[in-house]
């Protein structure tokens, strides 16, 4: 019998690319015999049930067309589950493929490797019922991120860059406590982040060497530095060059407990949940189309 998938889409990811990579991964994946259900949510909740329903009626896989924030919606279906997942990078940031070093511009080759059916099995980080698989943000980047979002102005990259700006001018460092494996920690830090994976943001390595499969999390603290120091770390970490900081502290745990006042975390660039938070690593919970 033929394999059966479902595509899900966001057709709004990537300012549209989600919409049009979709026809053209839909193409290619019935041409090679595959029995597509093509799905595509109103919204979010929709999204979801949608995926759930599918997984439920007993499909191959289930492969996403958008960015990293429909991958965080299908990891919350798929977790445990070994039913692998695809991607078709539609996205801004595309993290997650970069990760598996997947085509972000080239639907057609993408397809081809849900095609191919090469899987990988990875770790996942996980908080409650939540899973995400690439950086939990707590600190100036979580604000940044929820400043952002209630902007409508500019589209892209560029108001993650002015939302920046905009909190520079009044941001403090915070008040983190944290348990690591069971060893308390307080920091006065401009940013915790907890990664399964080494980037968010498009490519800023700020977990610089995380291995997806290694049974661990990798948590880097940024403690107190000034802001003219703080913008001038920051293009250090499309390079994961910030390493070499003296305010970089990075430890290796199974969990940690992260704590701070005010602060909404962000994981797979989405809304996540306020601190303080547990995050655990779920070792092999998620197969990949790789």
């Amino acid at each position: 019998m033929a394999r059966e998938i479902a595509l899900l889409t966001n057709p709004t990811s990537g300012r549209g690319k989600g919409a049009r990579y979709r026809q053209t991964a839909l193409d290619r994946l019935r041409d090679a015999g595959l029995v597509v259900r093509n799905l595509e949510g109103r919204d979010a909740d929709e999204a979801l049930d949608l995926a759930r329903a599918s997984v439920a009626d007993g499909v191959d896989s289930l492969v996403v067309c958008g960015g990293d924030g429909l991958v965080h919606l299908a990891t919350q279906v798929l977790a445990g589950t070994g039913i692998p997942l695809g991607i078709i990078p539609a996205g801004t940031g595309n993290d997650v493929a970069r990760y598996f070093d997947l085509p972000r511009a080239d639907p057609l080759a993408a397809a081809d490797r849900v095609i191919g059916s090469h899987t990988r099995t990875v770790d996942l980080a996980r908080s409650g019922s939540r899973w995400f698989v690439t950086v939990l943000a707590a600190g100036f980047d979580a604000i940044v991120n929820e400043r952002a979002n209630d902007m409508t102005w500019p589209r892209g990259q560029m108001r993650y860059n002015l939302a920046t700006l905009l909190e520079l001018r009044t941001f403090r460092p915070l008040p983190f406590t944290l348990d690591l494996d069971g060893v308390a920690l307080r920091r006065d830090a401009m940013l915790v982040a907890v990664g399964n994976g080494t980037s968010y943001g498009g490519g800023l390595r700020i977990t610089e060497g995380a291995l997806l499969d290694d049974g661990l999390l990798d948590v880097v603290i940024i403690s107190s530095m000034t802001k003219p120091k703080l913008v001038r770390t920051y293009p250090k970490l499309f390079s994961g060059t910030h390493t070499s900081v003296a305010e970089y502290e990075h430890h290796r745990v199974r969990s940690v407990t992260v704590a701070a006042p005010g602060v909404v975390s962000y994981a797979d660039g989405e809304r996540f949940g306020a601190l303080p938070l547990t995050v655990t690593c779920e070792p092999a919970s998620l197969v990949v189309f790789a």
